[in-house]
């Protein structure tokens, strides 16, 4: 199977490509870039990540990087309700996973989540940004916490990279909804134009090196 991961520079996501490769799943990894909501030391840490992933498993890991600060999250803040930002945030990146997914002739998307560690993530949460798209989404953490993802990081040296000090996301909101409903986002989406967002987001979107 194909996968492209949608890779962070955080703890989760590289365990997830971590799980699925050592099953012989071809990867490929793909960075939603929120500069300049975050900073440059966490894009550096994603390509980090990358390359210890493929020291691990002997095979390249392809990194491709797609801008998502802008347009995405500025046009989401500056028309949408700002409680659903994550959630609105979450569906613009599965939408560009799915458009490259479908790009690179991928099977599925692959993420790191973990069932109610973030805001995101909750039940509700998950089924509404899934409803984003139509390829299938690999969890191969979901039923996971976060001790035992720790230590799966810390066995393959993903971990200390996950956590040297970076700038995650400045934009999200004080109170973010953790139960956002369909039909809610459906209309906060009205306010913006999507599809020229996604057009956006992947004429921008380029391969870069570890």
């Amino acid at each position: 199977m194909k996968l492209v991961a949608m890779i962070s520079g955080g703890i989760d996501s590289p365990v997830a490509v971590h799980m699925m490769m050592r099953k012989g799943h071809e990867v490929i990894s793909l960075h939603m870039d929120n500069r300049p909501f975050t900073d440059d030391i966490h894009f550096e840490k994603v390509k980090m990540l990358v390359k210890r992933l493929q020291e691990v498993h002997g095979r390249e890991i392809p990194l491709y990087l797609a801008p998502h600060g802008i347009p995405s999250q500025e046009t989401i803040a500056k028309n949408c309700t700002r409680r659903f930002q994550c959630v609105m945030c979450r569906r613009m990146m599965f939408r560009t996973g799915e458009a490259f997914a479908r790009k690179v002739g991928a099977d599925a998307l692959l993420t790191g989540e973990s069932l109610g560690q973030v805001a995101s993530q909750t039940l509700r949460n998950i089924s509404t940004e899934s409803q984003a798209i139509d390829i299938p989404v690999i969890r191969p953490l979901i039923g996971f916490d976060k001790e035992e993802i720790i230590a799966i990081a810390k066995e393959i040296g993903t971990f200390d990279i996950s956590i040297i000090p970076s700038v995650c996301c400045t934009i999200t909101p004080k109170r973010p909804s953790i139960d956002a409903k369909i039909d809610d986002i459906l209309r906060e989406e009205q306010k913006i134009d999507v599809s020229a967002l996604l057009e956006k987001v992947m004429e921008g979107s380029v391969r870069v090196d570890v």
